[in-house]
């Protein structure tokens, strides 16, 4: 059944077609929930995933299988260096973060909260992306890497300079410990000459109704 053209999925359709996207970088891929959501709109290129997680890893290898086109890379989190890393694990997995978790939102959801941790090893983009790059006409780059996703942009300079688009998580207000909020990461993102295309919330206080946390879409013109 055709999309209402109204809807997140059909601009997200719409606008992977118009800008040919042929291969995304999946930053922060979790179990392959971003990568099933492309694959279940019917995108056909190529994928690969970033999680440094070893469980959300195990199980986004298992998700993967049967697609050829979908990549796994080894367990590794993507930052600004080459090292190695602590990692906060929370309770939901998802939130799991380098950083330091904000108060206010283990208030709202303590689904989120700390539980362990886990030593991952840290690479940059840049060392990784450039044989993916090979034979990519148009490349999109999503990065929900919870509050670290400046980090992983810095480590990422020559592969920006490649990708024709940008998905990246963006909070409103202080969702993890010195994270970088919106409207300094807007400025910074359009800058590099991605124009913003659309924003869709991704946390939002009950509370309130004020959007904490948002992906916003951007891509180069011209």
């Amino acid at each position: 059944m055709p999309l209402a053209m109204s809807s997140p999925d059909a601009s997200m359709q719409a606008l992977l077609r118009e800008h040919g996207i042929d291969l995304v970088f999946d930053v922060g891929a979790n179990a392959g929930q971003f990568a099933s959501y492309l694959l279940g709109l019917g995108y056909a290129g190529r994928i690969v995933s970033f999680e440094p997680l070893p469980d959300a890893h195990a199980a986004l290898v298992a998700r993967s299988r049967g697609h050829p086109a979908w990549v796994v890379e080894e367990r590794c989190c993507l930052g600004e260096r080459e090292g190695e890393v602590l990692i906060h694990v929370s309770e939901n997995s998802v939130s799991s973060s380098i950083l330091p978790i904000h108060p206010e939102h283990v208030a709202i959801a303590r689904e989120a909260g700390y539980v362990g941790v886990e030593k991952a090893p840290m690479r940059t983009l840049d060392a990784i992306a450039p044989r993916h790059l090979e034979g990519s006409r148009a490349a999109l780059l999503k990065i929900d890497v919870q509050g670290y996703e400046e980090q992983v942009l810095r480590g990422a300079s020559e592969t920006l300079r490649r990708v024709r688009g940008l998905q990246v998580e963006l909070s409103l207000r202080p969702v993890y410990e010195g994270q970088t909020l919106f409207l300094p990461m807007l400025e910074w993102i359009t800058s590099l000459g991605f124009a913003p295309y659309r924003f869709c919330d991704t946390f939002v206080d009950p509370r309130t109704g004020q959007w904490l946390q948002c992906d916003g879409l951007f891509f180069r013109e011209g």
